[in-house]
């Protein structure tokens, strides 16, 4: 269900498993951060995953999803049950590394190394504000290109132009929050499209533009960011959460018996 990966190196998606499974970094939050930069450096298309138990189990029950996270250039442990399985297996060089910390470091880098792209949020309105926050925090970033796309799939002109928006503006590191899977497909159709290493952020642009709240600290420590959320969104995240965390708590279980057994190669 969770695999490991060296500190350095790519996933690499594996096919014709009986349990599909999602390929994990390992590694410090300055390894990861050193890692984006040098790729973002790059000047050619790449792409992070930010896992959390949602999407793990998106992965478990699609072949499809899972080649698209396990062949991104990184994949990250934000979630706290992430990071506590790869403990679990015996990895303690694992840190936990929320998307958040990860955006907010490379906006507080200088603006001669990171230009900032934001792509996705709500509406152009909560964009224009994360912008805003974004450079209120850090004076010296630089946000060269934000667009909220609308609520249904582009053409192909209209993709086309954003993708020679994107890379005419001179972005390096693009934001993505468009929401899992979605963000996720659209990094990897975008791969060979834009010469930028992109991010899938998730509700990381509501949380800048104070639409929604971080769950209290002390609930981020003990695994409870998920029930702070549903309470927030009940409607929208119940079914999210009641289905999903039971069966990663199931899977995840039986491969941690299978690795105390000696009979997983985790």
């Amino acid at each position: 269900m969770l695999k490991r990966l060296k500190k350095t190196g790519n996933n690499v998606a594996t096919k014709k498993q009986k349990v599909i499974s999602m390929l994990v970094n390992v590694g410090s939050f300055q390894q990861k951060l050193d890692r984006v930069v040098s790729l973002a450096t790059s000047k050619t298309g790449s792409y992070v995953c930010v896992s959390n138990v949602h999407m793990c189990m998106e992965v478990f029950d699609s072949s499809m999803f899972a080649d698209v996270v396990n062949s991104a250039d990184l994949v990250v442990a934000d979630g706290r049950p992430i990071f506590w399985a790869k403990q679990l297996l015996g990895r303690k060089d694992t840190e936990q590394v929320r998307g958040q910390d990860l955006m907010n470091a490379l906006c507080a880098m200088p603006s001669s190394d990171i230009k900032i792209g934001l792509y996705g949020g709500f509406n152009q309105s909560v964009l224009d504000k994360v912008k805003a926050r974004i450079i209120e925090d850090n004076p010296s970033a630089e946000v060269v290109y934000a667009y909220s796309p609308p609520f249904r799939p582009l053409t192909a002109e209209e993709d086309a132009e954003v993708c020679q928006q994107i890379n005419d503006s001179g972005v390096n590191v693009l934001f993505v929050g468009i929401g899992c899977p979605k963000q996720e497909f659209w990094m990897a159709d975008h791969k060979e499209k834009l010469s930028c290493v992109m991010l899938g952020v998730g509700a990381a642009f509501d949380f800048i533009a104070g639409s929604k709240k971080h769950a209290p600290k002390w609930m981020q420590r003990v695994g409870l960011e998920w029930l702070f959320r549903l309470l927030s969104e009940p409607k929208r995240l119940w079914k999210r959460y009641l289905k999903q965390n039971p069966r990663f708590i199931y899977h995840f279980s039986k491969q941690l018996i299978k690795h105390k057994l000696g009979k997983s190669n985790v």
